[in-house]
């Protein structure tokens, strides 16, 4: 199944997208709430000037205590502060003063539709004031009352653009900053593709290769973090699925062969017996080798379920207290028959008059019997199996010796694997189904115990396993 990479493009999509509404943001709610803000700041600022004017000399005017040649000379002078115009026009619309221009009162310059209920609940407008400018500029307003009567007011213009030109400026301050946010973002965008996007994809990658059944795909995470260690998981667990393809491929091999050859040889000599090949004076001699072949078959089918058991159950043991060295004579006596023939002889080496371990007995007497019928089959006529139990701490060791073909160093750690049987054994025993060894230590690893093999070619084998020592008996 092969997933499409969606999902960083589009999170770089959600990123981009972020930037650009960003950018509007501050080109459109921004700049319209810092306008507002400075408009009504500099409104605020003049209107101190304009209420000073209504007060102190606009209200003087129209009680004659002031000239029109004064209130005029006082206007240009707070018009040279302020750096705005400063009108005062009476109630009907007529402007009779400007900072900037002379005005006779008694020959007023008329607004048109002027009506200062136009600011609303606001003491500034903001317009061209009526036709009056070529421009948008602030208009502040303060009333001048005379005797409780609202005779004219005094207006302040304030050209917009001043404003707009702060505006601007803050405006790009926001930019600037914007870009150096977005300069940033970029950067730890750049650092998470690096430390966690390309791995991930590294990782993505391999998994699907994996679930198509290609196990021998590499890929590298050079990484110290929780996604290196993820990484390195993922490998060692591809690798281990692999062996166990590899096992189970051989293990099937093996099956097939050792199910094959005697299944070959009792199609064989069948046949032989029908076509009438074998005389019926000599079927006596090869039924008794066809039957030979089937008891090997079932011994072979019963080791694999046994084995099979083992895995799947998880080995339930029957642990009691029991001497080990009357199994060991016991198992011994049972090889008399062979050892017979073979003129092998066992040299029991055993501590103690007994010597009790705490293990399932059943399952030991095998692990035993297996180590025993081994040493027989590759020992050398005339030969001698040496069988050691010593103590050492809270543990028993056990030892089968034999002095017969040994095992080649390169096979040493394979002995242990289902069927695996050296070029040597395959041509010495006809008859083995290469389970034993692998039985035997499934049994002891059950009881948490340990097993091991020394051998060299053409001196001999030693098996030597542990057990607990049983802590309610002494030897």
């Amino acid at each position: 199944m092969h997933m499409k990479q969606t999902l960083y493009l589009k999170f770089i999509l959600a990123y981009l997208i972020f930037g650009l509404l960003s950018f509007v943001a501050i080109a459109t709610f921004t700049s319209d709430l810092t306008l507002d803000y400075l408009i009504q700041d500099k409104a605020s600022s003049i209107y101190k000037e304009a209420t000073l004017i209504s007060t102190k000399y606009a209200s003087n005017f129209y009680k004659d205590a002031l000239s029109a040649e004064d209130v005029s000379d006082q206007l240009i002078a707070i018009d040279t502060y302020v750096s705005s115009p400063i009108w005062i026009i009476n109630s009907d619309g007529n402007v009779i003063f400007n900072s900037r221009q002379d005005i006779s009162p008694d020959n007023p310059i008329v607004v048109e539709h002027f009506d200062p209920t136009d600011t609303g609940n606001r003491f500034y407008m903001t317009s061209d004031f009526y036709g009056q400018f070529d421009e948008n500029v602030i208009s502040v307003f303060s009333p001048i009352t005379s005797n409780f009567k609202v005779r004219g007011y005094v207006v302040i213009h304030s050209p917009l653009k001043e404003v707009e030109s702060s505006r601007d400026k803050l405006l790009n301050i926001s930019y600037v900053t914007l870009g150096i946010i977005f300069i940033l973002s970029t950067t730890i965008l750049i650092v998470f593709t690096d430390m966690v996007y390309i791995p991930l994809k590294k990782i993505t990658k391999a998994t699907e290769e994996y679930a198509a059944g290609n196990l021998k795909y590499e890929f590298s995470v050079d990484k110290d973090d929780e996604i290196g260690y993820l990484a390195a998981s993922l490998g060692y667990m591809a690798s281990e699925l692999s062996r166990s393809e590899d096992n189970q491929k051989k293990f099937i091999a093996n099956v097939s062969h050792d199910f094959r050859s005697p299944l070959t040889s009792i199609k064989g000599y069948l046949e032989a017996m029908l076509d009438g090949t074998i005389p019926p004076e000599m079927q006596q001699k090869y039924l008794k080798i066809v039957l030979n072949e089937t008891k090997r078959l079932t011994k072979l089918t019963s080791s694999l379920l046994s084995l099979n058991n083992l895995n799947t159950k998880g080995m339930l043991l029957d642990t009691t207290d029991f001497d080990i060295n009357k199994i060991i004579k016991n198992v011994t006596a049972t090889f008399e028959g062979t050892c017979t023939k073979k003129r092998i002889s066992f040299n029991l080496v055993l501590t103690g008059r007994t010597l009790f371990v705490s293990a399932d007995m059943v399952k030991i007497q095998q692990v035993l019997y297996n180590l025993i019928d081994n040493a027989i089959k590759f020992s050398h006529d005339d030969s001698t199996i040496k069988i050691e139990t010593t103590e050492k701490n809270d543990k028993v060791f056990v030892s089968v010796k034999d002095s017969g073909i040994g095992i080649p160093r390169e096979s040493l750690k394979m002995i242990f694997d289902r069927f695996y049987k050296t070029d040597l054994s395959r041509g010495k025993d006809k008859k083995g189904t290469g389970l034993g060894l692998a039985i035997t230590k499934e049994i002891i690893n059950a009881h948490h115990e340990n097993i091991n093999v020394i051998s060299t070619v053409g001196v001999g084998t030693e098996f030597i396993f542990t057990l607990p020592k049983s802590k309610g008996f002494e030897s």
